[in-house]
């Protein structure tokens, strides 16, 4: 086994990248939660990655609409 490195050739580690999600706790509806479980299973994508796109989509439209 080679113990001696050669970090010359070795990659730079890049920099982190900039945190864009914050952590928090939200109560929802179970009936909601499982429709986006389901949705999750089905398409592959986490639920709360569904969660997050859904109200992007309701940000963009108008947000102050009933």
């Amino acid at each position: 086994m080679n113990t001696n490195l050669d970090l010359t050739t070795m990659a730079p580690r890049s920099a982190r990248p900039v945190k864009r999600k914050t952590r928090i706790t939200i109560y929802l509806d179970d009936e909601v939660l499982s429709q986006f479980r389901s949705l999750s299973e089905k398409s592959g994508q986490g639920y709360q990655t569904l969660i997050n796109a859904a109200l992007r989509m309701r940000l963009h439209s108008d947000p102050l609409a009933a």
